[in-house]
């Protein structure tokens, strides 16, 4: 059984920044962190590993610095690192993004489940796995809380659901997200640090997966952020000293007044 898990690495939440020229994250020179949801990603996969055999490959698209997340992920008991790093996949919204992902598990060919966790938390669109699984025209689900059965060509998960959850059944391969609920991500073993320090990264830029330039990075992105800001509070309020009949018919009247707006 042969898994891609599909990881990001995300600034850490207080050291967020945004370059004013392409409204865009920047990501060199900042404090990072594996996207937390992607953890238990990992680790469902590498309990996958453990219980059915094969291998785990860690896949991620980023600037040089991503090299960090792969091995704390090969720390865990990922087999395999490879990172997507050039000049030209900077700026990728979720379409590029999806793009160049699948590109690269094109190139890697030999794999049986790709996994995701159920979102990013610098971004929380959610699109990327989807995105994925459309580009290699891959069976999905997501929102994966339970794996109940994972066979030679088929696979069995509880989805999570507004009301409760159901259950899917699809052919393998396939493309899943996983959500927090589905595991406790261990922590990386001492053993599992010094296997991480010599483990060896592959890096393919854009020429090794003969991705297209209108495909990759801003240019092939579809969509733009055209503007990012920091949202201003504002408190507005009234304070009157009635007595309860009137403060019932000053409420009265102001909420009739809010509605008819």
């Amino acid at each position: 059984m042969n898994i891609i898990v599909c990881v990001k690495q995300v600034p850490n939440t207080t050291e967020i920044r945004i370059d004013p020229v392409t409204n865009t994250l920047v990501r060199e020179g900042v404090e990072s962190i594996i996207n937390p949801f992607d953890l238990y990603a990992i680790e469902e996969a590498i309990r996958l590993k453990e219980q059915y055999g094969g291998k785990v490959t860690a896949l991620s698209m980023g600037p040089p610095q991503v090299e960090d997340a792969l091995r704390e992920a090969v720390s865990m008991g990922v087999d395999e690192i490879i990172l997507l790093s050039d000049r030209k996949f900077a700026g990728a919204d979720t379409w590029a993004t999806s793009y160049t992902l699948a590109e690269a598990i094109n190139k890697i060919k030999d794999y049986d489940l790709i996994m995701f966790g159920q979102q990013a938390i610098d971004g929380d669109t959610a699109q990327v796995g989807p995105g994925v699984a459309t580009h290699l025209d891959l069976p999905q689900t997501c929102f994966v809380r339970k794996i109940n059965e994972l066979s030679d060509n088929v696979i069995k998960v509880e989805r999570l659901m507004e009301d409760g959850f159901d259950t899917v059944e699809m052919t393998l391969p396939a493309v899943i997200t996983v959500v927090k609920e589905i595991n406790i991500p261990r922590l990386p073993s001492l053993r599992g640090k010094r296997t991480a320090k010599n483990a060896q990264l592959t890096v393919w830029n854009a020429d090794d997966l003969g991705a297209g330039s209108d495909k990759i990075g801003l240019n092939g992105s579809p969509t733009q952020v055209v503007k990012i800001f920091s949202p201003t509070l504002e408190k507005d309020g009234q304070k009157y000293e009635v007595d309860t009949d009137e403060a019932v018919e000053i409420l009265y009247n102001k909420l009739k007044t809010l509605t008819n707006k």
